[in-house]
């Protein structure tokens, strides 16, 4: 097994060659505007995940899906050229949720002002059930004692 620090930086020089190669472009018109978000590298050096996202539409995104598909085994020679290990790993495209969760997370905390309106609003009408101070006081000694 290799250190995770090796794993790291193969990581990263993989993130670095895919993204030059996609940013030279590749002659699939199904490719749309690709990023490459990340890339994880397994403690064996065998084998990539590498995430992306996709800005546009739900089939821009499967069109896209499609395109890394099919250009796998080109950018997998790509990375081999541009890394010094004994083998290259094998790679695999996986589509990253961060524009979906980001916009779940934005309606929840939606919700969540909206809520908080709502019960200020309440909050300002609300009167108390009893006397306004519940809690008993120690009495005080009057000064004529």
């Amino acid at each position: 097994m290799a250190d995770e620090a090796r794993a790291r930086k193969l990581a990263d020089r993989i993130k670095e060659v895919v993204a030059k190669r996609l940013d030279k472009g590749l002659r699939d018109p199904r490719l749309g505007f690709v990023t490459i978000t990340d890339v994880r590298v397994t403690g064996d050096l065998q084998h990539a995940s590498i995430f992306y996202t996709v800005y546009g539409t739900e089939k821009e995104r499967s069109d896209s899906a499609a395109a890394l598909k099919a250009a796998t085994g080109m950018l997998r020679t790509e990375v081999g050229r541009n890394i010094n290990t004994r083998l290259t790993p094998s790679i695999e495209f996986i589509a990253d949720a961060i524009p979906e969760n980001a916009e779940h997370i934005e309606g929840l905390l939606r919700e969540a002002q909206e809520r908080d309106a709502q019960v200020a609003g309440l909050a300002a009408s609300a009167e108390y059930a009893g006397e306004e101070d519940p809690y008993v006081k120690p009495r005080e000694l009057d000064d004529e004692e």
